[in-house]
């Protein structure tokens, strides 16, 4: 506290006193009404239930939900919707030529992991962080060891941005496709008929490079998405392949009370339809219908290019599925189905800007990346393996500490040296224990590790999820957990340089916000520092107010 006694007759004050102490006053009323506790709360939401927060978002401000359908709003059973995908590209790959071995496999859940990059010139599954750095590789289902991985990348580094070679594996339709990488070359490397070298196989005059392996799955995916055989698969087993979740009508309803709802999805109407009906009506005759859940649905909307200059918007006839000719020009008509479409047109239709809209969906690149990065939409990304994530991180929290005493131990090691000293100490059983407790933590999660982490370094979908996603969940029916003027606060991150000051009167704990005066009174005006007790997280500039009084 500073004295401010000597400056009073030279700065006119008085006015700011009072406009401050009045300020001061109301705040110290809303904290007496409000009864607010200093205190941690003693419940907390269960971890399962919680949605989080990479920016600040206040809900209240929110005038229209939308969703993607597809593992969003329609969570598929897993590993169960994976295997079915798995054995439907496996079959196609026969179908087309591929060796009749290749129907020997059977797809292994505890294998694949989203967000890894395959690249199409050495047939590698390679995971990496933002930068590209790799953290992880294998070749089929061989893992790489360090001098492997350097043999193949010198710096184990890869360039992101040479989309022509390394192509990301990024959503949950992938999974099945990651895994049949791993299928092909496995089979072709341990096939005698078939010579390894670099870049493919070698079987008499013909050779299978990586290259056109890679392009033979993704017409099969394509394939098999375009007949609509796994979309039929799924409709003749809902239930074996559909989570109904009771609590996603009651969120959709409570939503459309307070804000307006839309449906963007890429699936075509008669598959929408079904899991729809599936999912939101409840089987009565007279019970509500699904589209009216939704104030527009659009299908076939092909994401990401419906963010962009999208493609001609048509109404869909309901009876039988097919498109009217002609574009629509008109106004928004509910209960009417359209396809195609743009963002922008979404916006016209419903009278809502970017920023008034949350857009929920499941795909990093196609539903959150491209909202926010063209059209400026808020945004919440479901991610289903966060439960696991959760659970494991959760169980094998003691790995994690045990790395950063570690790295503790290391930063000891080195502190009093400088660039003077001729004797570094040796650090090489501190590296092995790194790499050896960094594989106890991977191994938890599956056999590629954690979804966001290797170690104590975050994968590449990780720095996506945090740079793109303003919320991420394991479910969108998390959101119904929340008060819909809900404001969810971003927690502090600091930089580097900022961890070294002692922050011990900070405490983020939860999400609720919770307000702690500390005021010194005396005759003289004084600078008082109002301390603000976060239970939720907030940026530094709001945690010290400075006043003259």
């Amino acid at each position: 506290i500073w004295d401010m006694g000597s400056l009073s007759a030279e700065y006119e004050t008085a006015p700011i006193m009072e406009e401050t102490t009045r300020i001061l006053q109301n705040e110290l009323k809303l904290d007496a009404d409000l009864n607010i506790p200093s205190a941690e709360p003693m419940v907390k939401r269960d971890y399962h239930q919680k949605v989080f927060v990479n920016r600040s978002l206040t809900l209240e401000n929110i005038k229209c939900y939308g969703f993607d359908m597809d593992y969003t709003l329609a969570m598929y059973k897993s590993p169960d919707y994976e295997g079915l995908g798995f054995e439907l590209l496996r079959d196609r790959l026969v179908s087309i030529g591929y060796p009749h071995e290749l129907l020997r496999y059977t797809y292994d859940p505890s294998f694949p992991t989203r967000g890894l990059v395959f690249d199409t010139k050495y047939g590698n599954l390679l995971k990496v962080d933002s930068n590209g750095n790799i953290l992880l590789s294998s070749h089929g289902f061989t893992f790489l060891k360090r001098e492997e991985i350097q043999d193949y990348y010198p710096n184990r580094f890869i360039q992101r941005d040479d989309t022509d070679r390394f192509y990301i594996l990024n959503t949950l339709f992938n999974l099945s496709e990651t895994y049949i990488y791993a299928c092909l070359v496995d089979l072709f490397t341990r096939c005698s008929r078939y010579t390894n070298l670099p870049k493919g196989y070698q079987h008499g005059d013909l050779f299978m490079s990586f290259r056109s392996m890679f392009q033979d799955v993704r017409d099969a995916m394509d394939y098999i998405h375009n007949t609509g055989s796994l979309k039929e698969r799924t409709i003749k087993n809902l239930e074996k392949y559909v989570v109904k979740d009771p609590n996603l009508p009651v969120l959709l309803r409570r939503l459309k009370e307070v804000a307006k709802v839309f449906l963007a999805t890429n699936s075509d109407y008669i598959f929408t339809e079904a899991i729809m009906q599936y999912l939101l009506e409840s089987g009565v005759k007279s019970g509500p219908k699904w589209r009216s859940f939704f104030d527009l649905v659009v299908v076939d909307t092909r994401k990401p290019l419906f963010f962009a200059e999208g493609t001609v918007l048509r109404q869909v006839d309901t009876d039988t599925g097919k498109l009217r000719i002609g574009t629509y020009t008109g106004d928004l008509q509910h209960g009417t189905v359209y396809s195609g479409g743009s963002s922008d047109i979404v916006c016209d239709l419903l009278d809502v800007r970017g920023k008034d809209i949350l857009y929920i969906g499941d795909h990093i690149f196609g539903d959150i990346l491209k909202s926010k990065k063209r059209q400026g939409w808020k945004t919440f990304l479901v991610v289903p393996e966060l439960s696991k994530e959760l659970q494991v991180w959760k169980e094998k929290s003691h790995l994690f500490e045990e790395l950063k005493r570690l790295d503790v131990f290391l930063a000891e090691l080195h502190k009093h040296l400088d660039s003077g000293s001729r004797e570094c100490p040796d650090i090489s059983a501190i590296q092995t224990r790194m790499r050896v407790v960094t594989y106890r933590m991977d191994m938890a999660y599956g056999q590629m590790g954690s979804l966001l982490r290797s170690g104590a370094r975050q994968t590449l979908f990780a720095s996506q999820l945090m740079r793109y996603a303003d919320l991420y969940s394991s479910t969108c029916v998390n959101l119904m957990h929340y008060p819909l003027n809900y404001l969810f606060m971003a927690p502090p991150v600091l930089m580097p340089h900022e961890t070294l000051v002692d922050h011990h009167s900070v405490d983020f704990p939860s999400a609720e916000l919770a307000l702690t005066n500390h005021i010194i009174r005396t005759n003289k005006p004084k600078v008082i520092i109002i301390m603000i007790h976060c239970h939720s997280p907030v940026s530094y500039a709001h945690l010290c107010l400075i006043l003259f009084i």
